[in-house]
């Protein structure tokens, strides 16, 4: 016990000391730009805006959001890989472009484990599956007995080929057995609005896209991707609690710099954003995409990405899902 105070202490003062060498060393003494591999409007666009607001009041310094869109987020992440590692660069990255391309391409321009080192996780939160309502199904035991009884009349859709919704799918396949088609759009909002219309059958959609549409009874939520019930949706079981063991799969998001960041200026940006996921209208403003907002050490991040990359790299496989 007295061993684990010694090194808890000793991590505390190693982060305190870091943090105010990279303030001595004046950083940032210049506009801070934080790459957002998407299209503005979406999830990791509003994200790096939230974020990138708290770091402009904690530094004084303005947060330039670079909205880089194509290729699952790998454009933008390439781009972040490449960038000088001084801090200056920041990248939102979330499942996909970190965790999914590298088995989805047979040729990326970036490696996760070797261009970045992490920073913090920012917010993570589960898919919803969605059903049309004319579908004869009121629950994921249902939907699983239907599938197997109608095997290739169910189509899901996804946002693309590697969208959490694309790879939620393939894992339900695989778990359950029941043969479905995917449907990829290009967007999970276009999936969404087939699905009402009657294209697709299903969508393991995010919450921002479904949930408006399951308050006025267009679609019928089932259930809930993540390890556990979110607080956000509470009513809804997760697909494990549900009748799939085994099921899980959050998605996430979190800031990454180009690998070779100092130390002290990782720290310092970690200790910011840290702060700034703990202040009440961030909680909310997070709440409303249908995400948690969570944080973790470097080290934490950095082991988290390497377990993600095994787990997803083995759903891919099975799949046999590529993107180019």
């Amino acid at each position: 016990m007295n061993l684990f105070k010694t090194s808890f202490v000793l991590l505390l003062a190693s982060a305190v000391v870091s943090v105010a060498f990279a303030a001595e060393s004046g950083y940032p003494s210049k506009p801070v730009r934080m790459i957002a591999p998407y299209p503005p409007g979406g999830t990791s666009d509003i994200i790096a805006r939230i974020v990138g607001q708290k770091l402009n009041e904690a530094w004084g310094q303005q947060i330039v959001v670079d909205n880089r869109a194509g290729a699952n987020g790998g454009i933008g992440s390439e781009l972040a890989a490449k960038s000088p590692a001084d801090g200056y660069t920041l990248l939102v990255g979330n499942m996909t472009p970190i965790a999914a391309n590298p088995s989805l391409y047979a040729k990326l321009g970036y490696d996760p484990l070797r261009d970045f080192a992490g920073v913090t996780l920012v917010a993570a939160g589960p898919n919803v599956l969605v059903v049309n309502p004319s579908l004869p199904v009121k629950s994921v035991q249902e939907l699983t007995a239907y599938g197997k009884a109608n095997p290739g009349k169910l189509n899901f859709g996804s946002g693309g080929a590697g969208s959490p919704a694309h790879l939620a799918g393939e894992m339900y396949k695989t778990l359950t057995g029941v043969a479905m088609t995917h449907v990829p759009y290009k967007g999970t909002v276009l999936s969404v609005n087939d699905l009402i219309a009657g294209q697709v059958q299903l969508v393991f959609s995010d919450a921002p896209p479904a949930m408006p549409h399951v308050k006025s009874g267009k679609l019928r939520a089932l259930a809930v991707t993540s390890v556990k019930r979110t607080p956000l949706m509470p009513e809804l079981p997760t697909v494990a609690e549900a009748g799939v063991a085994g099921f899980a799969l959050d998605n996430w998001w979190g800031i990454l710099v180009p690998a070779g960041t100092p130390k002290p200026v990782v720290t310092r940006i970690n200790a910011d954003i840290v702060k700034a996921m703990q202040i009440a209208d961030v909680k909310e403003r997070f709440a409303n995409l249908g995400v948690e907002a969570i944080h973790s050490t470097p080290a934490a991040f950095d082991d988290y990405i390497k377990a993600e990359l095994a787990k997803l790299a083995k759903i891919i496989k099975a799949s046999g899902a590529r993107a180019d």
